[in-house]
């Protein structure tokens, strides 16, 4: 008998509670499902389910068994909607949540592009820096910058987030070009307010050997580009994201310092809500903005 009918009904049956209802689920009578039960059973050589008049239950072997059935039947119907979802337009409200400085400076093309291809699908794209909860939000995807707690939901790598230490040569002729880590602590910095650590930078050397950096910020900002301005400004030493301040660095507008000293970098991913379907429009768009970024970013190009 067809195997994965088989499994299907064998599923059923465990999530319904009979056969009957099973049966009735793929148009079978309840003798023809008992059928499709006993063949996969017979094959094993193993009692999945034991039955009486008024109920089902799972053996041991059974209870093992449907867990992962449930994970294969799940994912052949995953394969059939993707290769279904080939054939379709993609259509509706598609929600996406960014940080501002990542947003405006580096999915504005990709989006536009993305929705050229995609003319059926309307996008709106909030860019905030604070934490926004998906569900309350009814946001689809959410691009995330830096170590994620532990949460329901899923992730997908799509860049690094490497970090760096810079300034404009201006001001390092003025101040003095720092040697060691200890010569940033009466320098004028240059801090993100929105970070976990604002106030305190850590460095390591060639050792591992980790330099913690506190001491008086000359500039908070909970904009990267208000911090990005103040240093082409010559106002101090700014500690951030390549992915605000590589163009710069690439352009000569900002050198780096203590650049044989080694920051811990980031991760730039998309999350989404945990589904059992992972709607196709999440999914293109995600599987876009990872090939976008595939490789060494632009940003780290300097």
């Amino acid at each position: 008998m067809d195997r994965f009918m088989s499994l299907k009904v064998f599923s059923a049956a465990v999530e319904a509670g009979s056969l009957v209802a099973a049966g009735r689920r793929f148009g079978l009578s309840a003798s023809m499902a008992g059928k499709y039960l006993s063949a996969l059973e017979a094959e094993l050589s193993v009692r999945l389910i034991q039955r009486s008049t008024r109920s089902l239950s799972l053996t041991e072997a059974g209870r093992a068994y449907h867990a992962r059935c449930q994970r294969i039947l799940e994912a052949l119907e995953e394969a059939d909607r993707e290769a279904s979802d080939t054939q379709h337009a993609l259509r509706g409200k598609l929600r996406i949540c960014a940080p501002v400085t990542f947003g405006s400076l580096h999915m504005a093309q990709p989006l536009a592009r993305f929705m050229a291809e995609h003319p059926q699908l309307d996008t709106e794209i909030v860019l905030d820096d604070r934490y926004v909860d998906l569900h309350t939000a009814g946001i689809d995807i959410a691009i995330r910058i830096g170590r994620l707690p532990d949460s329901e939901l899923i992730a997908r790598h799509l860049a690094p987030c490497r970090m760096v230490l810079c300034a404009a040569p201006g001001f390092l002729q003025r101040e003095g070009v720092p040697l060691r880590p200890e010569d940033l602590r009466d320098s004028p910095r240059l801090a993100f307010s929105e970070a976990v650590s604002a106030r305190a930078w850590t460095l390591s050397d060639a050792q591992q050997q980790p330099h913690l950096i506190e001491g008086p910020i000359r500039l908070y900002a909970n904009n990267m580009q208000m911090l990005l301005a103040a240093a082409l400004a010559g106002l101090g030493i700014a500690y951030g994201p390549t992915f605000v301040f590589g163009q710069a660095l690439a352009a000569g507008d900002l050198v780096r310092v203590l650049p044989d000293f080694s920051i811990p970098d980031l991760t730039i991913q998309a999350v989404y809500p945990t589904a059992r379907y992972v709607p196709s429009k999440v999914r293109r768009f995600i599987d876009y903005m990872a090939a976008e970024f595939e490789g060494l970013p632009a940003w780290d190009c300097f």
